[in-house]
């Protein structure tokens, strides 16, 4: 008997040896399954997260660009600027010569087109238009009066009734003909080296 209950002993030993050896690998095995499951999901969440960062140094490499484009045009706007003060600066500071008046003169009257007429001048070429006026007689038979207006030179003609006008002012002028001439200033001035 006692042969016999080692034997039996002996062969629990062994199967219960063989259960914990299976149990164990058993384990491994799942142990290394949720290892690589675990591995997964990092390399799953880590490309989110690169993707995430990537998309916000898009995001923040798009609005430096972004700034960093309308800080050179708000620059580029202000140099323009400038040369259009100092052109009004340039314009305002001189007095038409005597036949570039005249013609400015002729030119507005021709153009309003009525009986009488009202001219408006800048203050440094009142006394000049004045004495135009009165030198030249058909000037003098159309032209009712001649007044100071706050303008950089140039002349405005207007009817009597002041609902007609001719706006031939150095003001107007310059308005007209800035949008023709900035394209190709901003060109000039901003080509490409």
């Amino acid at each position: 008997m006692d042969k016999i209950g080692e034997a039996i002993l002996d062969k629990v030993k062994t199967e219960a040896q063989e259960i914990v050896k299976a149990a164990e690998e058993k384990a491994l095995e799942r142990l290394d399954e949720a290892v690589k499951q675990q591995e997964a999901r990092f390399e799953v969440e880590k490309g989110w997260l690169m993707d995430e960062a990537e998309g916000e140094a898009a995001r923040i490499h798009a609005q430096a660009s972004i700034k960093a484009r309308q800080e050179l045009s708000a620059a580029k706007q202000q140099i323009l600027d400038d040369i259009v003060s100092r052109v009004k600066e340039k314009l305002s500071g001189s007095s038409a010569g005597k036949s570039a008046l005249l013609g400015l003169i002729k030119e507005s009257v021709e153009a309003l087109g009525v009986a009488k007429a009202v001219l408006y001048v800048s203050p440094k070429d009142t006394a000049e238009a004045k004495k135009l006026v009165k030198e030249d007689r058909e000037l003098a038979g159309k032209i009712q009066e001649v007044r100071e207006h706050d303008c950089l030179g140039g002349v405005i003609a207007e009817d009597i009734e002041g609902r007609n006008r001719i706006d031939n002012s150095y003001d107007a002028r310059l308005e007209q003909l800035l949008p023709q001439i900035m394209p190709d200033i901003n060109k000039e001035l901003f080509k490409s080296r």
